[in-house]
Order: C-alpha cells, then sequence, then structure tokens
C-alpha cells in the first residue's frame, strides 16, 4: 500500500511543507520545594534543560488554559508523521487531484481551439463584407442596365406602331413578332427586379421609410407569402366571432369600437404587406390594393362615428354585412388555395400569386359556385350605401359619418362592377349576355325597392335597443317633430 501511496503520489502535485515542530513539552516538576532535594537532576552527559515558562497560576481563568492545551495537542499531531489512509479514501483523493489537473490541461486546450474558431470567424466576415460590398455593386449595375433595356425598349416599341401603319405585309409580321418578344423581355425583367432593391412607393416610404424590403431568395418571397395568407385567414375568422358576438350577443358602442378598430388595424396591416408583397414580384392588381385602402378608411370612419340614432339606425346592417364578407373570404381562402396550387403546377399562374376577395379570370377554372356569394356580397355593397343615402333625408341626421359611410360602399361596388365586366364578357357567351341584359333593369328595380325607407330603420333601431340607450322611442319623437 506504501508503493501505491509513493507512486500516486509521484503525479500529483506536491503537498505544501509542513509547519516546524514546536519544542517538545518539559518534564513535569516537583513543587515540593525549592532546593536541591526537591528537584530531579538529569543525567549525566545529556542537553541542559530547555527553560519552560512557568504554568499560569490557579487565578488565571480556565479559557486560557484550555486554549493552551489545544495548541499543545495541535503541535503533537503537526509534528507526527501522516498515518497511512485507507484505500477508498486515498483512491478518491487520488482521482480528485488527477480530475483537477486533467480539467485544467483541457480548458487550455479548449480555449486554443476558440482562438482558432476566433480567428477563423473574424476571417469569414472580413470574405462575407467583401463579397456584400461587390453583392451591391453588382446589383446597382444590374438595374441600371435593366433600367437603360427598359427604356431602349418603349423607344423602340414606339417607333414600331409608327412603322407599323407604313410597312409592307412581311415587315408587318417581322415588327409582330418583335413586339411580342418586347413584351416577352418586359416579363423577363419583371421577374429580375423581383431580386433587386427597389426604392419603395409613397406608402411604404411614409410608413417604413427608406428601407429595403427585398428579399433575396425564393425560399424568403414564398415563406412571407405563406404567412400573409394564414395571416388573412387567422384575422378573418377572428372578425367572423368578433362581429358575430356583437351583433347577437353584445349591444355596447365600447365593443362595436373594438371591432371596428380591428378592421383598421387588419386592413392597415394588409395594405403594408402587400406593397412589401409587389416589391417582391407579386402580381397584385391595382384595384385590390385600392380596395383596401378604401375599406381602411371606411373602418376608420365606423370607429368615430359616436353613438346615437343614426349609428344605431346602421348598426345591425353594418354587423351582419362584416359577418356575410368574413364568411365569404373564408370560403375563397378554402377554395382559391387549392385552385391556385393546381395552376402554378401546371406553370399557368405565377409563384406569388395570392387568394383574393374579389373576381379574378381564373376563378371560372372550378371555382364558379363561389360566384353567386360574391355578386350578393357587392350588391349588398349598394344596398348598404343607398341606406346611408337614405338615413342623410332624415330630420335628426346630423352626423358627418353618414355621408362618409355611404360614399365608400358605392365606391367599392363600382370599382367591383367596373373590373368584373370585361371578364364577363370574355368568359359568358352571347347568349347568356342578352337575357341578362334585359333582367338588369328589373332586378335594379326591385332591388331599389328592397331598401328600407329611414322609418324602417327608425323602428328597427328601436326593437334592437334605442330606446334603452336613451333615444326616445319613434312614435314620441314623431310627435314631438310634429
Amino acid at each position: 500500500m506504501l508503493s501505491i501511496y509513493h507512486r500516486v503520489a509521484r503525479g500529483a502535485p506536491p503537498p505544501p511543507p509542513p509547519p516546524p515542530p514546536p519544542p517538545p513539552p518539559p518534564p513535569p516538576r516537583d513543587r515540593g520545594g525549592s532546593g536541591e532535594a526537591g528537584s530531579r537532576q538529569p543525567p549525566s552527559g545529556s542537553p541542559p534543560p530547555v527553560p519552560v515558562p512557568p504554568l499560569p497560576a490557579r487565578g488565571v481563568p480556565g479559557r486560557r488554559r484550555q486554549r493552551r492545551a489545544r495548541c499543545l495537542a495541535a503541535s503533537s499531531l503537526a509534528a507526527s508523521p501522516p498515518p497511512l489512509l485507507s484505500l477508498p479514501a486515498f483512491s478518491l483523493r487520488c482521482l480528485s487531484a488527477m480530475a483537477s489537473g486533467a480539467s485544467a490541461a483541457d480548458c487550455l486546450r479548449e480555449w486554443e481551439e476558440l482562438q482558432e474558431g476566433y480567428q477563423r470567424i473574424q476571417d469569414n466576415h472580413k470574405l462575407y463584407k467583401q463579397k456584400l460590398e461587390e453583392l451591391t455593386k453588382l446589383q446597382d449595375g444590374i438595374s441600371s442596365s435593366i433600367a437603360r433595356q427598359k427604356k431602349r425598349l418603349k423607344e423602340l416599341s414606339l417607333s414600331l406602331k409608327k412603322c407599323k401603319a407604313h410597312a409592307s405585309p412581311e415587315q408587318q409580321e417581322s415588327i409582330q413578332e418583335t413586339q411580342s418578344l418586347i413584351k416577352e423581355r418586359q416579363n423577363v425583367f419583371f421577374e429580375m427586379e423581383a431580386y433587386l432593391p427597389k426604392k419603395n412607393g409613397l406608402y411604404l416610404s411614409l410608413v417604413l421609410g427608406n428601407v429595403n424590403v427585398t428579399l433575396l431568395s425564393k425560399q424568403a418571397k414564398f415563406a412571407y407569402k405563406d404567412e400573409y395568407e394564414k395571416f388573412k385567414l387567422y384575422l378573418t375568422i377572428i372578425l367572423l366571432i368578433v362581429s358575430f358576438s356583437c351583433r347577437f350577443l353584445l349591444n355596447s358602442r365600447v365593443t362595436d369600437a373594438v371591432f371596428n378598430f380591428l378592421l383598421v388595424w387588419y386592413y392597415c396591416t394588409l395594405t403594408i404587406r402587400e406593397s412589401i408583397l409587389i416589391n417582391n414580384g407579386s402580381k397584385i392588381k391595382g384595384w385590390w390594393v385600392f380596395h383596401h385602402y378604401v375599406s381602411t378608411f371606411l373602418s376608420g370612419v365606423m370607429l368615430t362615428w359616436p353613438d346615437g340614432l343614426m349609428y344605431q339606425m346602421f348598426r345591425n346592417q353594418f354587423l351582419s354585412f362584416s359577418m356575410y364578407q368574413s364568411f365569404v373570404q373564408f370560403l375563397q381562402y378554402y377554395y382559391q388555395s387549392g385552385c391556385l396550387y393546381r395552376l402554378r403546377a401546371l406553370g399557368e399562374r405565377h409563384n406569388m400569386d395570392l387568394t383574393v376577395e374579389g373576381f379574378q379570370s381564373w376563378m371560372w377554372r372550378g371555382l364558379t359556385f363561389l360566384l353567386p356569394f360574391l355578386f350578393f356580397g357587392q350588391f349588398w355593397q349598394l344596398y348598404n350605401a343607398v341606406t346611408l343615402f337614405r338615413m342623410l333625408q332624415h330630420p335628426e341626421c346630423k352626423e358627418w359619418q353618414v355621408l362618409m359611410c355611404g360614399l365608400p360602399f358605392f365606391i367599392l361596388f363600382l370599382v367591383a362592377i367596373v373590373i368584373a365586366q370585361p371578364k364577363f364578357k370574355d368568359a359568358l357567351s352571347p347568349e347568356l349576355l342578352q337575357p341578362l341584359v334585359h333582367v338588369l333593369p328589373h332586378g335594379i328595380e326591385v332591388f331599389v325597392r328592397l331598401v328600407p325607407q329611414p322609418e324602417d330603420l327608425e323602428e328597427n333601431a328601436d326593437k334592437h335597443g334605442a330606446a334603452r340607450r336613451g333615444f326616445p322611442p319613434a312614435s314620441s319623437r314623431q310627435r314631438m317633430m310634429r
């Protein structure tokens, strides 16, 4: 065991040197007398005795004697050699010493590896900055080249139009082929510009400032488009639930204000995200973005409409329209997403095309059953506009919000009809268009008859709590007016 102790101890760091041993305790003295007879003489040949300090008197407190006894015991233990340890305790102490030495070496080795990794990171970052500068210069060069090409192509197309009238038939064919190639070239440039930084429009500049919002990879573009679609879906479901609650469960101006604020935030966010998608190559129509601008304005006006008789007359109709609109948007997302996926797989639609709430030409391919829902919603907008215009004739109508809500509804209806009219002409046959043209005036007449009069709206407001909110009933208001 002693050999094991020495063998292991060689690998361990040397222990600190022990303190020097104190002098041995003096031999006991005879306290009987102070003469030679009462003292013991040391043997011959031994060194002279070391003078020992006298013991404390009996009057000294016992605490000092205990302290001196402890010091003597500690000195005797320090002077004696260390006893051999048992095998388990010895092995544990040796292993801990070896482990402490190995961890220090590992830490130094790990620090060296970290230093090497840090140097590699610095080199890669320098290379990244160099490549980034090169990429910026390359982007600027390509953007300027595309701008020059587009300008020259525009001038060339104008010249070809002028020359086409006086050209021979062979030249006209070549001019027509050149014009088709110019259109294809413009589409290619549009795809290229989707991966190049560009200046933000007026709306994005006002909201975000001069920030580059162009995503440089296809994965990032598709991920942002999918996030936009999910955002629309989730908010549509939330708006459907909130509008249903305000219509049938809650009758408070506070909850109505929360719902209108949610509409304002929703449409503002949609306009910002759609502008970013346009910068990244999404072919969103201008009328679609305009539709959301008008909806934002309409929701803001509804938010500022104070609680009163006019508001109560239009409240239930607006909430019912919001419920129906959210339901139709949910149907459109559910079915348009599958239809767009099939068309993109066939190469007939662009990868950045979105689901929309209006009418599109590709919706004739398997989505014709949605058209009645869409047209009913668009005519409901006209119904809301006519209702608000008739409310202007009410003698108690003093709020400017009535007119400012009627105009956006009418504008949304006109935009939807103007956009859908040429697509219907292309999609429907003349045999179907002629009966529709003859039936349309009678349908408009019936529709105008269905629009409620202000007196009917007033009675409806009384039924749904206008009197409970402090407004007198319709009969008493008429007597007061007389």
